[in-house]
C-alpha cells in the first residue's frame, strides 16, 4: 500500500521541502556513483548514525548527516515520495524556517529512540525516514481527514482510492511499532523504532500550533483538512494483467 499523492496541494511553493528532496537525491548520487562498493560502506559508517559510537560519545555528528544518506534507490524514491506528499501543506502552516527546525527535531529525536533501543549496535542507520515521520506525525495531528491517494497492490491486482490521512497515517505507524517489537534489530534491517520515535516527536511538536489554531474548533472549521479547495485529478487507469496461454 502506497501513497501517490494528496488532494490538498499547498497554497504556496514549498521551497524547504524541495530544497530537503534536492539535497537527500544530491548526496545520494554524489555517493552512489562517485564511490565503489567499498569506499560506500565506509562512507556510511562514518556518516550514518552508529548507536555503539554515539554511546561512546562519538560521532554524534551522524544524528544530522545519517537523515542525508540512503542505503538504494527504493529507499530514496520511497522517502522522497513521502516528504513531497505530506511536507508541502506542514511547510505552509510552520513557516518555512519553522518547518525546517521541526524536520531537523524531529530527526534527532528519532535517531535517539533508535539509539536508545539497540546502543550497542554497529550497523550505521542511514535515511530521511526518520523526519519524515515527524512529517507524518504532525500532518496526521493537523490534517486527520485529509485525503490521500492510495496504490494498493495485491500480487496480480492493482488499484489507487482514496482514504482519509488518519487510515493510512495510523496504520503506517501501527505497523512500525509491532515490527519494533517483533522483529530481531539484527534481522530486520530497518530503523522502525527511528520511524515511532520521528512520528511521535512529530506529532508531539505540532500540538502547541494546533492547541494555538483552536484545537478542536480548528478541525471543526477546517474539516480536518488543508485549507485549500480540494484539488481534482483525472482517473488514475491501472492496466489489467492478463493470463497468457
Amino acid at each position: 500500500m502506497f501513497p501517490i499523492r494528496d488532494h490538498n496541494p499547498s497554497g504556496q511553493v514549498p521551497c524547504v521541502t524541495y530544497a530537503l528532496m534536492a539535497a537527500n537525491i544530491a548526496v545520494f548520487l554524489l555517493s552512489w556513483f562517485g564511490l565503489d562498493e567499498v569506499a560506500l560502506g565506509w562512507f556510511w559508517v562514518d556518516w550514518g548514525l552508529v548507536p555503539a559510537a554515539v554511546i561512546q560519545g562519538q560521532q554524534l555528528w551522524g544524528f544530522v548527516t545519517s537523515m542525508f544518506l540512503h542505503g538504494g534507490w527504493m529507499h530514496l524514491i520511497g522517502n522522497m515520495l513521502f516528504l513531497w506528499i505530506f511536507g508541502d501543506n506542514l511547510e505552509e502552516r510552520f513557516g518555512r524556517a519553522g518547518y525546517l527546525g521541526f524536520y531537523l527535531a524531529s530527526g534527532l529525536a528519532a535517531g535517539l529512540l533508535q539509539v536508545a533501543s539497540d546502543p550497542w549496535s554497529t550497523v550505521p542507520m542511514v535515511g530521511a525516514s526518520g523526519a519524515i515521520a515527524g512529517v507524518m506525525g504532525a500532518y496526521l495531528l493537523l490534517f486527520p481527514r485529509a485525503k490521500v491517494d492510495i496504490l494498493l497492490i495485491l500480487i496480480v491486482f492493482f488499484k489507487v482510492f482514496s482514504i482519509p490521512a488518519w487510515i493510512m497515517l495510523g496504520l503506517w505507524f501501527g505497523l512500525q511499532v509491532f515490527n519494533g517489537l517483533t522483529v530481531p534489530s539484527e534481522m530486520g534491517g530497518v530503523a522502525y523504532w527511528a520511524h515511532a520515535g520521528g512520528f511521535i516527536a512529530g506529532m508531539a511538536m505540532a500540538v502547541p500550533t494546533w492547541i494555538r489554531l483552536g484545537g478542536r474548533r480548528f478541525w471543526q472549521i477546517t474539516h480536518g483538512k488543508p485549507p485549500h479547495p480540494a484539488a481534482v485529478y483525472a482517473p488514475t487507469r491501472i492496466p489489467k494483467i492478463t493470463r497468457r496461454g
